[in-house]
């Protein structure tokens, strides 16, 4: 995939104002607010909100009981980077979109097995492409 590159105007006229400022300014959503926070029973894929690159695979969304969409792993590693964040007096691990540097979330490795690891990530920074069973 080419980067995807846009001015600030740009992302603006794109998104909604709360997904420009979680996804563009990293924020984050209120716990149990989010439109994909208790979807745990499709069958599809999690894309970008603002580029639409496919990150993760709804068979690996749990409920975590944090209020916000978790993954024990993305699509494919290549998909999202993670970058570390000092920010609010803790060091954690934000996620991005590889694809447009979108902020989704961050990476805590409390998870469940297979991986360990749970991507909590924010629904405004998502589009969920539902599939047939």
């Amino acid at each position: 995939m080419n980067k995807v590159v846009k001015t600030d105007a740009e992302w603006k006229a794109e998104l909604s104002a709360e997904e420009y400022r979680i996804a563009r300014q990293k924020g984050t959503e209120r716990a149990f607010t989010g439109e994909y926070w208790s979807v745990t029973d499709k069958h599809g894929v999690y894309n970008c909100r603002c580029c639409g690159a496919p990150l993760f695979d709804a068979r690996t969304k749990f409920d975590s009981g944090s209020g916000w969409p978790s993954f024990y792993a993305p699509l494919d590693e290549s998909r999202v980077a993670e970058l570390d964040d000092s920010s609010l007096f803790m060091r954690r691990t934000e996620v991005v979109c590889a694809n447009c540097d979108a902020h989704l979330g961050h990476l805590f490795p409390d998870g469940p097995m297979p991986t360990g690891m749970r991507y909590c990530i924010n629904s405004a920074s998502l589009k969920f492409r539902e599939n047939p069973k």
